[in-house]
């Protein structure tokens, strides 16, 4: 048992280590030298948990979306009407991306230099967004002529700009910026008398006695 729980302390710290060297050198210019020296580990003890660099970065990238998918689902309570779900959803992701470099690191390796098989996170986001909106467009929370393919656009879009601006200045994914944008988005998008009961800066979303689904 004890040398069980060794190894999975290694690969957690292993997996710490190359978020951290992804995040601040990219996929191509990270080495896995560094990161099994930052791990305190050997080379061959990183190797003997990931096969190549390709390994390490989809499992930084998977162990990402995993807890990038939690927050999101913890986000939305099936109680609030689908604008207040993205709005906080988004607030959610952007937390979790502030404080967990292994997050913010398999988000870059989305886009820079995706390993997963499957829809990348970038994507996922986008499908969620396009998903969200459209029970809002079913639940007649818009206002007439609103595009949703427009408007999903332009809140991914707004996304990968405040997690890309943010890596030097976390200003631009803090609470206060991403509320003054839910601010603007909702006014232009929602009904009058919808828009009075929303809360641009997230309203609570952790339900008591609520888990998540097994991914």
């Amino acid at each position: 048992m004890a040398k069980q729980e060794r190894a999975v302390r290694t690969r957690h710290s292993l997996i710490s280590s190359a978020a951290e060297a992804f995040e601040r050198h990219g996929y191509v210019q990270a080495k896995l030298s560094d990161i099994s020296a930052s791990a305190g580990v050997s080379p061959g003890a990183l190797h003997f948990h990931f096969e190549n660099k390709a390994a390490v970065a989809a499992t930084v990238e998977a162990s990402a979306g995993v807890s990038l998918r939690r927050e999101a689902w913890l986000a939305q309570r099936p109680e609030m009407n689908a604008l207040q779900r993205l709005t906080n959803t988004m607030h959610a992701l952007a937390g979790r991306l502030r404080r967990d470099v292994v997050a913010r690191a398999g988000f870059k390796l989305s886009y820079e230099a995706p390993h997963g098989s499957g829809p990348t996170l970038h994507q996922e986001w986008q499908i969620c967004v396009r998903q969200l909106l459209a029970e809002a467009s079913d639940e007649a929370l818009l206002l007439d002529g609103t595009d949703c393919s427009v408007v999903a656009d332009g809140i991914v879009a707004a996304t990968t700009g405040f997690e890309l601006l943010g890596r030097s200045d976390p200003a631009w994914f803090s609470a206060a910026t991403l509320t003054a944008h839910w601010r603007l988005t909702l006014r232009s998008i929602a009904r009058p008398e919808i828009l009075r009961a929303l809360e641009p800066d997230g309203s609570p979303t952790r339900a008591e006695g609520r888990r998540p689904p097994i991914r």
